[in-house]
């Protein structure tokens, strides 16, 4: 029985650690592989950025020209507003059954006449100091 007990304590348990070699060669080529796949989704990525920008211009230029053509629609109304208001016979009925206003005879009319400032003399002619 002593010799069942000495070879229990005897016997050695190798458990060591299996270390593996790095093999270069597949190391590299698993860092070629994540670069090209790195490369293509950075291309990816900026491609769809492109596509995107572009998109968001043309909804950007479409509501432009949508707020251009309403304002178009604006001015439109603001200058038939103007050419009524401004309008010669409106202003005459205004000013005669509103204000009671009468218009003058030829007697009572004086019309200015508008006057043409004289054009400026030459540089030769004006005086240096």
């Amino acid at each position: 029985m002593a010799d069942a007990f000495e070879y229990a304590v005897r016997k050695d348990v190798l458990n060591n650690p299996i270390v593996r070699e790095v093999d270069e060669a597949r190391q590299r080529q698993l860092w070629k592989s994540v670069a090209i796949a790195g490369l293509l989704v950075v291309g990816l990525l900026l491609w769809a950025w492109q596509q995107f920008e572009l998109l968001r211009h043309g909804y950007r230029l479409e509501e432009l020209q949508r707020q251009k053509a309403a304002e178009e629609e604006v001015g439109r109304h603001l200058r038939l507003t103007i050419e009524t208001l401004t309008a010669p016979g409106r202003i005459e009925s205004l000013a005669t059954e509103r204000l009671h206003l009468v218009a003058p005879s030829r007697d009572e009319a004086i019309v200015l006449e508008r006057v043409i400032p004289a054009d400026p003399p030459a540089n030769s002619v004006l005086a240096q100091r």
